[in-house]
């Protein structure tokens, strides 16, 4: 909206104002521009069209208003209304009003009609009364699939929420089943590398494999435990299973084989203490399984 200066009576009629476009040809939905000029007294009051005006059969798209400008006692207002069509007529016009305030009465003033001619982008048929003949066509058209990344991404959400529901569920029971698969595991590996070491004691009679079945089974027994009995000493591993006859008998058994190199008793002491470690073993194992 522009105003120029307070107005007073005014004794002759105000002038016309000029309304025009910008272009002479346009079209449908093509950007369109519509300029008002006023040209009047500077003491005359005067209101431009806002958005609310009524552009049919254009539609408003915005507007440029430009400040009133004076120059030899005549002021000049100005504005451009960035408008568009849909409607299809051939020529098509406009002519907005410009308001002039008179004390407590308002003058409304149209400018001379404006044209623009719709540029056709088709061209027009020989007779237009007769329509084109309609063909039928109930003949289904193939359309590619569209992946769904929507639904597909809750999917993915909804499944992760189960598996991670499930897993805070079962945790523990999954998390006691796999460690005793573990231990099952370990405790065949266990029973299988011993019986191979006291095989081979049998065979060469050597504190090699006493040692090295020793060493198997405390190895074992640590990781049974959970503890650092594999670094334990034969004092400390029998104060630890509470001076259990077995370990005590078997340890002493073997470590004569192995610090002394005392052969004598050989044989059947030592594979006394290789039964004994193995049904040690196996007692814990049972244990820690119930």
């Amino acid at each position: 909206m522009l105003n120029s200066t307070s107005a007073q009576a005014q004794t002759t009629p105000p002038p016309i104002p000029q309304g025009r476009f910008l272009k002479q040809t346009t079209l449908v939905g093509e950007p369109l521009d519509y300029e008002l000029r006023y040209e009047h007294a500077p003491d005359l009051e005067v209101v431009f069209p806002d958005s609310l005006a009524r552009f049919a059969p254009f539609e408003y798209a915005g507007k440029t208003f430009y400040p009133t400008r004076t120059r030899g006692g005549v002021s000049l207002d100005r504005a451009v209304y960035h408008l568009r069509t849909f409607r299809l007529d051939s020529v098509q016009t406009l002519a907005l009003p410009v308001a002039v305030l008179q004390g407590a009465d308002t003058l409304s003033i149209l400018p001379p009609p404006s044209r623009v001619r719709l540029r056709r982008t088709a061209a027009p048929r020989p007779n237009a009364t007769e329509l084109p003949d309609l063909r039928q066509n109930l003949a289904l058209v193939p359309i590619e699939p569209i992946f769904n990344y929507p639904y597909w991404i809750a999917g993915a959400l909804a499944v992760l929420l189960l598996l991670a529901g499930s897993a805070a569920l079962f945790r523990q029971g999954l998390v006691r089943r796999y460690s005793a698969y573990k231990r099952r595991k370990n405790h065949g590996y266990f029973l299988a590398q011993f019986a191979r070491h006291v095989e081979r004691f049998e065979l060469s009679r050597s504190a090699t494999n006493v040692e090295r079945a020793v060493v198997l089974w405390k190895n074992y027994l640590a990781g049974l435990e959970n503890s650092g009995l594999n670094s334990f000493t034969t004092r400390e591993i029998v104060a630890y299973f509470e001076n259990d006859s077995d370990v005590r008998k078997a340890l002493n058994a073997t470590d004569k084989v192995i610090y002394g190199n005392v052969q004598t008793e050989e044989a059947a002491e030592v594979d006394r203490a290789f039964q004994r470690l193995r049904g040690f073993a196996e007692r814990r194992y049972a244990s820690v399984t119930e």
